[in-house]
């Protein structure tokens, strides 16, 4: 084995068996990020974090991202109020994924709902499906944004 492997092999073992914190951002600088609710463990929402974000999360308590869209960074509530106050934050093994735990205040999606998961695929003649779930929006989102969801 080369020095080269070695190093690698040690990186590896470091990354996923270590304590030093070397989040690995994608092609795109982003790390994908599950939010979940601290108290109830309901998935909330998926969104991206590049490393500006990830570090505001840390530093500040609250949830910040990395809107792929509009290609800026984001707060979790800036314009809605429905912030995510962070519990707890986890990187998977290879540290190419966050997870964190919230205290949502309202709703996490943009659509007024409280997750964005909020359908569910089932299996039909034809092919899957899409039925409503937990769906209730708690507010607007055309009054809250000035657009429809």
């Amino acid at each position: 084995m080369s020095k080269s492997s070695d190093a690698k092999s040690l990186d590896s073992n470091d990354i996923e068996e270590g304590l030093t914190f070397r989040p690995k951002f994608d092609a795109s600088g982003l790390l994908t990020c599950v939010a979940t609710d601290a108290a109830t463990s309901e998935v909330l929402m998926v969104a991206h974090m590049n490393d500006e974000a990830l570090r505001k999360t840390i530093a500040s308590g609250e949830a910040w991202y990395f809107s792929r869209s509009r290609q800026s960074l984001w707060r979790k509530g800036e314009t809605s109020g429905h912030v995510q106050h962070v519990i707890e934050i986890r990187l998977d093994c290879d540290q190419d994924a966050v997870w964190i735990r919230v205290e949502q205040q309202g709703a996490a999606c943009h659509t007024g709902r409280r997750s964005c998961f909020y359908r569910k695929v089932e299996a039909g003649e034809g092919g899957a499906r899409l039925s409503f779930v937990d769906a209730g929006k708690l507010f607007d989102s055309k009054t809250v944004y000035g657009k429809p969801a």
